[in-house]
């Protein structure tokens, strides 16, 4: 099997790495990370969000490695709603205006402190977060407020595959992006 063709520099997974040898939570913001920020209004009020594959994977791929991906949105929306639920993840909040008052209780529910967590954000709402977590992130095109708070700014944009770069970053930290891309090369039944 071949070995990953993904790398990232040393002091950059260290600090990716937390106090654990891998971050247990991972916060995401939707729009300007999860999407590219873009709104489109129909006629009759109804909203459209276009979502990266390539980052639900990495949602995905978090989960199965043990860390956690929460969402944390200031809108709420079906469209939201709708991809939180295809991609099964379990802890959402929806419509957040202060988004650290709403992931204080999350994380104590969860058992982990700041040090633990990981933060991907784009814009001003997403600041209490950023300053606080273990990993900071900010898409390429993130405002450069977030980009200044951030550890690491994504290559990719937001909506583009910047949630997919900060999803791998904490899987080859935590030392299990090998191993589930190992199990990625066979079949589905195994072989």
């Amino acid at each position: 099997m071949p070995a990953p063709a993904l790398a990232f520099a040393p002091d950059l997974l260290l600090r990716a790495q937390g106090p654990a040898l891998g971050m247990k939570v991972a916060l995401f913001d939707v729009d300007g990370v999860l999407t590219d920020g873009r709104i489109y209004i129909g006629e009759h009020g109804e909203s459209f969000k276009a979502f990266s594959t390539l980052d639900g994977q990495g949602l995905k791929l978090l989960r199965q490695g043990g860390i956690e991906p929460v969402v944390i949105t200031g809108r709420d929306s079906p469209a939201v709603r709708r991809r939180v639920a295809d991609l099964g993840l379990q802890h959402a909040l929806y419509g957040v205006h202060d988004k650290l008052a709403a992931a204080l209780p999350l994380l104590a529910g969860l058992g982990v402190d700041w040090p633990e967590v990981a933060v991907i954000g784009d814009d001003w709402p997403d600041l209490p977060l950023l300053v606080r977590a273990g990993f900071a992130c900010a898409p390429a095109n993130a405002h450069a407020e977030a980009r200044a708070a951030a550890h690491h700014v994504t290559a990719a944009a937001g909506g583009h595959g910047a949630a997919r770069e900060f999803c791998d970053l904490l899987l080859v930290a935590a030392g299990r992006y090998a191993g589930l891309l190992q199990g990625h090369l066979g079949t589905l039944d195994g072989r």
